[in-house]
């Protein structure tokens, strides 16, 4: 392909158609699946035109073959199928279009289809896609719902009529797109991009009316499962089918068994709301009459209490007490102040009676010297000393003789 040009040599277009198939031309054969989206076999006609066309990435590309190789799978081939054509790339110079040029063709059977899911279904279980921590609950009113159907379908019938049915004040943001074939994956994927992110959006219901397996491979495709796993909005599976599960099922936050049976799941029924509540009340009603008899009774038996129909009694029982301690009291001091004035008096009997005055009284005196000393034995004076003499009356002095 390297070739010297500028803008004042150009190369011409035929050189670079030329350049082009030259290294096309040198590439080998390849194995291709994909799903055959257009199949043009005109009587007579030695060539056989098909478009294969891949469902997750909404990539084409033109393919030849000779009427016999076809006509070796024509029984079992046809628009819709998936196939592994065994191919080698060509360039048609006058058109400037690659095409593959296909010398063996076969049809992919459902036993080989269940399986690649199989596996695919198991790599996805390895990162976590269908772990139920991830999956988001639903809200249980919603107030704008995604729906991604079939254009005139029974599936939108189902979901839009059960849904007003149960609540009817409930909206919805369709998007009709194709549900099967090779348009579905990518339109499908795209509806459910945009209903995310839509910020009004609660909830998001994908529905389709079931199908054979072939019917229902969009909903297995790995890019649509991504998608869904990338949703913040939760995200309701209702493709009606019951023997075989796509994978958009394990994916979903929610999985309902046909449209109809989202619908219910996603929206409630007013009627059931209604007795819901009337139920509520009802039993809250017998919650309080039963709280409010409860404390009536309570009270009626406080209020029978002695203590509150007579509530002066207890005053009136402790002032007799204290009344009756107090006289107690009284009689207890009483006696002992008596009993102390007895003992004082006569305590006071016999101090006055061995007091040195009542002994002076008697007509004893008492002799003290000079000093104030009291003379206790007579050899304690000496003669013609003077002492003082103190008697009752009063005191005088005497003179020691011999």
């Amino acid at each position: 392909m390297a070739a010297h040009s500028t803008p004042e040599s150009p190369l011409p277009v035929g050189e670079v158609s030329r350049l082009i198939g030259g290294w096309i031309d040198r590439l080998g054969a390849v194995w291709v699946e994909g799903q055959i989206t257009q199949l043009s076999r005109r009587p007579g006609a030695g060539v056989v035109f098909l478009t294969l066309r891949d469902p997750s990435y909404d990539i084409s590309v033109s393919v030849t073959c000779y009427r016999q190789v076809f006509d070796a799978v024509a029984d079992v081939v046809g628009e819709g199928a998936r196939v592994v054509v065994h191919a080698k790339p060509e360039w048609y110079a006058p058109r400037g279009q690659l095409s593959l040029r296909a010398a063996e063709i076969k049809p992919v059977g459902v036993g080989e289809l269940l399986a690649r899911l199989e596996q695919l279904k198991k790599a996805l279980a390895r990162e976590g896609l269908f772990a139920p921590d991830r999956k988001k609950p639903l809200p249980f009113l919603p107030h704008l719902i995604g729906l991604v159907c079939g254009r005139a379908s029974a599936a939108e019938r189902d979901v839009l009529e059960n849904a007003r049915h149960r609540w009817p004040a409930v909206r919805f943001e369709v998007r009709n797109v194709p549900v099967q074939g090779v348009h579905a994956v990518p339109q499908v994927m795209q509806a459910v991009k945009e209903l995310d992110a839509m910020d009004d959006v609660d909830v998001i219901v994908v529905a389709r009316g079931g199908g054979s397996v072939e019917d229902l491979l969009p909903f297995s495709d790995e890019q649509l499962v991504r998608a869904v796993a990338q949703c913040r909005t939760p995200v309701v599976s209702a493709i009606g089918h019951e023997p075989d599960s796509p994978l958009l099922d394990l994916v979903a936050d929610l999985r309902a068994s046909t449209p109809t049976d989202a619908a219910k799941k996603v929206v409630p029924d007013v009627g059931e709301e209604y007795e819901r509540v009337r139920q509520l009340r009802d039993r809250a009603r017998r919650c309080v009459a039963a709280f409010v008899d409860r404390e009536e009774r309570g009270l009626a038996h406080a209020l029978a209490r002695p203590s509150i129909q007579d509530p002066h009694r207890m005053i009136d029982e402790r002032a007799e007490q204290v009344t009756a301690l107090l006289d107690r009291g009284r009689r207890s001091l009483r006696h002992h102040l008596d009993r102390a004035d007895s003992e004082l008096t006569h305590t006071h009997a016999r101090v006055v009676a061995l007091s040195p005055a009542a002994t002076l009284k008697r007509g004893y005196a008492v002799l003290q010297r000079a000093d104030g000393h009291a003379v206790r034995d007579p050899g304690e004076v000496e003669p013609g000393e003077t002492l003082r003499a103190r008697v009752s009356e009063g005191d005088f002095s005497v003179r020691v003789d011999a």
